[in-house]
C-alpha cells in the first residue's frame, strides 16, 4: 500500500489481499485526519469488509468494569454495542453501507452484532476483555475464508511474526491466535507519520 499507509505481511503471500476483512483499530478514530486516511487505504484494497474497533467507547467500558466489575457477558455485549456506534460513524464517513453479513461482491462495514446473531458458532467466542475487535475480525476472516488486514495506529513489533508473539507483545489481544486459526493470511497497515 502506498501513500499515507505503511503495510506488511504477517502471514501469507506478498500479493495484495483480495476482498479482505479490514479491521480498523478504534484508536485510529482519534486522528484528526482519519476519514481521509481511511479513504486512502480503501483505495488500495479490493472490496474490503470493514470491522471497526470500539476505541475510546470500549476503553470507557473497560474502566467502568475495573472500578465496579460487572458480569463478563454484559460487558461483552456492551462492547459489541459500542462497536456498532463506531461502525456507523465510519460507514457514514467513507460512504459505505453497514451490513449484517459478509458479501465479497461489495465493500461495506460489518455490523458485528448482526453477524454474531447469525454466525454458525458465535458461542465459541469467550466473553471477557481478552477478546477484542482484533479477535472478532479474525473470526469473521476465518469463518468467511478471507484474508485479514489489521489497520492500527502503530505497526507490529519488528520481526514478530508469530500470532502468539504478537499477542504477548500486546499488539493483538490474548485470544487472537485462537481466533485467527492456523491458516488465515494476515497483513498489517499503519499510517505513516505526518511530516
Amino acid at each position: 500500500m502506498t501513500g499515507a499507509w505503511r503495510w506488511g505481511v504477517i502471514r501469507g503471500c506478498e500479493a495484495r489481499p483480495a476482498s479482505p476483512i479490514l479491521k480498523i483499530g478504534g484508536s485510529l478514530l482519534m486522528r484528526p485526519d482519519w476519514p481521509e486516511a481511511l479513504n486512502n487505504l480503501l483505495g488500495h484494497l479490493d472490496r474490503p469488509l470493514i470491522v471497526v474497533g470500539g476505541g475510546t467507547l470500549v476503553e470507557g467500558l473497560r474502566a467502568i468494569d475495573a472500578v465496579n466489575p460487572r458480569p463478563p457477558r454484559l460487558m461483552h455485549d456492551l462492547a459489541i454495542d459500542a462497536m456498532a456506534l463506531t461502525a456507523r460513524l465510519v460507514a457514514e464517513a467513507v460512504e459505505l453501507p453497514v451490513v449484517p453479513s459478509p458479501n465479497a461482491a461489495m465493500a461495506a462495514v460489518l455490523d458485528v452484532a448482526g453477524w454474531l446473531s447469525t454466525a454458525k458458532n458465535p458461542a465459541a467466542i469467550p466473553f471477557g476483555w481478552e477478546v477484542t475487535s482484533d479477535s472478532l475480525a479474525a473470526v469473521v476472516a476465518r469463518v468467511d475464508a478471507r484474508p485479514l488486514v489489521l489497520a492500527k495506529s502503530v505497526p507490529p513489533p519488528p520481526q514478530v511474526v508469530s500470532m502468539h508473539a504478537l499477542a504477548h507483545a500486546g499488539w493483538v489481544d490474548a485470544w487472537f491466535p485462537e481466533a485467527i486459526g492456523p491458516t488465515s493470511a494476515v497483513w498489517w497497515a499503519a499510517p505513516r507519520a505526518s511530516s
